[in-house]
């Protein structure tokens, strides 16, 4: 799957030394992510920390600039589930510190929390901790999956 910006948006990387450099790119990986994985079912992994983020992944192109979400059934097309993987900052410094040749260094993540914005009702959401063992996330996920 190739990624093509458009010529509008700016071709920086996403994560450097200062985090997220255009709100506009994260919001074009999400289309293209969006638009690729609705002929099909997915798993999609992303850090949609934002809720603008997670409504343009349940909405589309027409979520930028509208703030009312699509409600569940509406789109019958996607059928999204997001997994909140909640843990304690100290755990997740420690895995990131263990991490070798990650785009992600271990100086954002205090920025990555300072712009996490939970989700919250109506979206379509289970929290999870990373503090389980990765058989029980799993499962758990599994479980909210099929049993939705």
């Amino acid at each position: 799957m190739a990624l093509v910006w458009p010529a509008s948006t700016p071709k920086a990387v996403l994560y450097k030394d200062t985090g997220l450099v255009s709100h506009d790119s994260v919001l074009f990986v999400l289309l293209f992510d969006r638009e690729e994985s609705s002929r099909q079912d997915a798993v999609l992994a992303c850090s949609a920390l934002k809720k603008i983020y997670r409504h343009v992944l349940v909405s589309g192109a027409s979520a930028i600039g509208n703030s009312q979400s699509e409600k569940p059934g509406e789109n019958a097309a996607l059928n999204i589930l997001f997994v909140h993987l909640d843990g304690p900052a100290g755990l997740i410094a420690h895995r990131l510190e263990k991490r070798r040749g990650h785009f992600m260094p271990l100086k954002l993540l205090q920025s990555q929390f300072d712009a996490l914005e939970p989700p919250t009702a109506p979206e379509n959401f289970i929290t999870v901790s990373i503090e389980k063992s990765l058989p029980e996330i799993v499962l758990e996920i599994e479980k909210a999956i099929f049993s939705g």
